[in-house]
C-alpha cells in the first residue's frame, strides 16, 4: 500500500476530492454516478476528480461496479475525515436521517438506477467534498448533513469557472424518467 498526501493532489492542478461515507452505501454510489456525468468536462479542463473512502472494506465492489469515473483512494484511519469536520452519526441519527426528504429522494433514485448496496464497513461516518485550485487555494469545503446530502454537479462546475459547460439535460443529477405502468389491473 502506498501512502499519498492530500496536498500532492493539488500541487499541479485543480482537484475535486469527494469523501464518500462508505463504498457499499447506495447513496454514495448514486453520488459517484452523478459525478461521473461531469468527469469528461473536468478532465477536459485539467480538473482531477478523486474519490476517497473511509476504509478499504467494499472498495472492490465499488470499483467493479464502475460507479465513479475518477481516481479512488481510502484513508488508513478516520482522522482525515475528523480534521475536515465530517461528523459521525450514531444508530439513532443514522436511521432518522434516512427518513429525511433528501435521503428518501436519493434512495428512490438509487433504487430506480439499480445501484444496490451493502452494509459492509463504517456506516455511521459522513463525508463531503473539497474543491481546491492549483497550488492549494480552497474553493469550496462541503460537509454532508445527512447520507443523501450531495454537492451538486452544477455547484462543482461553478467553483471551477466551468458553469458554461453545464448541461442540465445530462448533468443535473436528475431522477430517472418516471415509468408508466402499461398493464391494466383486471378485476
Amino acid at each position: 500500500m502506498m501512502a499519498v498526501e492530500l496536498k500532492s493532489f493539488w500541487e499541479n492542478q485543480n482537484v475535486a476530492i469527494i469523501f464518500f461515507r462508505r463504498w457499499g452505501c447506495m447513496l454514495c454510489r448514486l453520488w459517484a454516478k452523478e459525478l461521473s456525468e461531469i468527469a469528461p468536462v473536468l478532465n477536459k479542463h485539467n480538473v482531477k476528480l478523486i474519490g476517497i473512502g473511509v476504509e478499504e472494506a467494499g472498495s472492490k465492489d465499488f470499483i467493479n461496479g464502475k460507479y465513479f469515473d475518477g481516481d479512488l483512494y481510502y484513508v488508513d484511519n478516520i482522522s482525515t475525515y475528523q480534521l475536515l469536520g465530517f461528523k459521525r452519526f450514531n444508530v439513532v441519527t443514522i436511521i432518522t436521517s434516512l427518513f429525511w426528504k433528501q435521503s428518501r429522494d436519493a434512495i428512490f433514485k438509487g433504487r430506480g438506477m439499480g445501484l444496490g448496496g451493502d452494509f459492509k464497513g463504517d456506516w455511521v461516518q459522513t463525508g463531503g467534498a473539497v474543491l481546491v485550485g492549483k497550488g492549494g487555494n480552497l474553493l469550496r469545503h462541503f460537509t454532508q448533513t445527512g447520507p443523501g446530502d450531495h454537492l451538486s454537479n452544477k455547484d462543482i462546475l461553478k467553483h471551477f469557472g466551468l458553469e458554461n459547460e453545464y448541461n442540465p439535460e445530462t448533468m443535473a443529477n436528475k431522477n430517472p424518467e418516471e415509468k408508466e405502468c402499461t398493464t391494466e389491473a383486471k378485476p
